[in-house]
């Protein structure tokens, strides 16, 4: 399906360029008819704008191209190219221009012969010049295209011209020989003042010169991402109408990867709602956070080292920390083996809050991460189950119901869910359940594992 940006600028262009043609041609006929520098000028003008509305017009339907394996960026820097390219047409134009009327002035020449046909043309001109640079200025306001901004720039200096070539012809009609020269001159300063505004803007895209403002506007939505701790670093440079962002952004440590990642989605979201078109590279910088626990410290430092770690248990006794953590390793690891991996992550917790802290860890053989299991019989689960409705009876957990029991190499494993007030404190509920199971497991030695699940009356 054709791009309708793409579409909207090679149709301007192309419009442009038989306008163009026709202007030109009508003013020079006439002004090689009637020997006035000034339109002759004007005319030359016009075929410069010939010119670069078709080099216009072969550029933005390659400038639109995706990146490709050379081009990475993209090819919207043709567009600044070609519009520097033309704007040095311009100048040669009105170099020569003003060595011509110089001459005329100096040398003196007779007035053009006058009548209402330069004047017809002119005025026709002004009318398809203004209608023609307001459909190209707009046209390039929403693609962002600097060949049809320099293309409008073109157009709005013919106007400017042709009031002064008409004014040039009414000065040798009142018997000011020289207005005409002095009409062409003016056309000539019209054209440079007006191209160095255009070649301005081009060599600072050329120089990938961060555009005005759009590093305050990135930084701003990006910051404005749930997660943002603060934005490091950025740079914004244009190719073509895509504003390519750099940023270096920092992020709490202890987000996990997806998290991260899901910041880098919404931040990409933010500068597109910014820009509309955008393109935003990020790199993300972990840092710490002033409101980090000291459990949620312990739990990088564990995570930095590749360990699994559970029961983070942590006490501030005044005068020093102590620390508690459940090690899980491999079962089949030596003792001496695990005993290092403890070591060093002790070692690394006194680095992180100094030699006093106190640590002790206990290891524990890790969890297989697919046991090979079985359903147990139903006369098992139906014992299971009415022994845990026995323990739970007088306490405050009750409806004990959903019991699945499952057979593994390592013993049985039991799942259920349960009741209890919903006014009752996880703490209180946490005690309650933890009574059954240990009941659950005197009762039953081969149950390795009890996994509870508690829930108010009418979850």
């Amino acid at each position: 399906m054709t791009d309708p940006v793409h579409s909207t600028k090679s149709r301007v262009a192309a419009i442009s360029i038989f306008a163009s043609a026709g202007m030109a041609v009508a003013k020079f006929v006439v002004g090689v008819a009637i020997g006035s520098l000034a339109l002759i000028s004007e005319a030359l003008h016009s075929s410069v704008d010939v010119v670069a509305t078709i080099i216009t017009w072969m550029v933005v339907r390659f400038s639109d191209l995706p990146a490709d394996e050379e081009h990475h960026y993209g090819h919207g820097k043709l567009e600044s190219v070609s519009a520097l390219g033309i704007i040095a047409l311009l100048y040669v134009l009105a170099g020569g221009i003003l060595v011509e009327s110089f001459s005329r002035l100096r040398e003196g020449t007779p007035p053009p012969a006058l009548s209402a046909i330069p004047f017809v043309v002119l005025i026709i001109d002004i009318a398809v010049n203004l209608w023609r640079a307001r459909a190209l200025h707009r046209a390039a306001h929403e693609t962002k295209s600097q060949a049809l901004a320099a293309d409008a720039l073109h157009f709005a200096s013919d106007v400017l011209g042709s009031i002064a070539v008409i004014a040039g012809l009414t000065l040798s009609g009142l018997g000011y020989a020289w207005g005409d020269a002095v009409a062409a001159a003016t056309v000539a300063i019209v054209i440079a003042m007006l191209g160095l505004r255009m070649a301005r803007s081009t060599v600072e895209t050329l120089v990938d010169r961060a555009p005005e403002g759009a590093a305050e506007k990135a930084t701003a939505a990006i910051r404005a991402v749930p997660g943002v701790v603060a934005v490091e670093r950025l740079r914004v440079r244009m190719v073509g109408s895509t504003h390519f962002i750099d940023a270096t952004v920092q992020v709490p440590r202890t987000f996990p990867i997806d998290r991260v990642d899901e910041i880098k989605r919404k931040a990409q979201a933010a500068v597109v709602a910014a820009f509309e078109d955008a393109d935003l590279t990020f790199t993300a910088v972990p840092v710490a956070r002033d409101n980090e626990s000291v459990r949620e410290r312990i739990m990088v430092i564990a995570r930095n080292s590749g360990l699994a770690v559970h029961h983070v248990t942590v006490h501030d006794l005044g005068d020093k920390l102590t620390v508690s953590i459940d090690l899980e390793v491999d079962g089949e690891m030596t003792l001496i083996a695990a005993h290092d991996i403890a070591h060093e992550l002790e070692r690394n917790i006194r680095d992180e809050f100094g030699e006093d802290v106190e640590v002790d860890t206990h290891i524990e053989p890790l969890e297989p991460e697919l046991p090979q299991g079985t359903d147990a019989s139903p006369d098992r689960v139906e014992a299971i189950r009415t022994a845990l409705s026995q323990f739970a009876a007088p306490g405050a957990i009750h409806d004990i119901h959903n019991v699945r029991v499952r057979d593994t190499d390592a013993g049985e494993i039991v799942n259920f869910h349960c009741r209890a007030a919903p006014s009752m404190s996880v703490i209180k509920v946490h005690e309650s359940v933890d009574e059954i199971e240990r009941a659950l497991r005197r009762a039953f030695p081969t149950v390795k594992r009890v996994i509870s699940h508690a829930e108010p009356p009418n979850a």
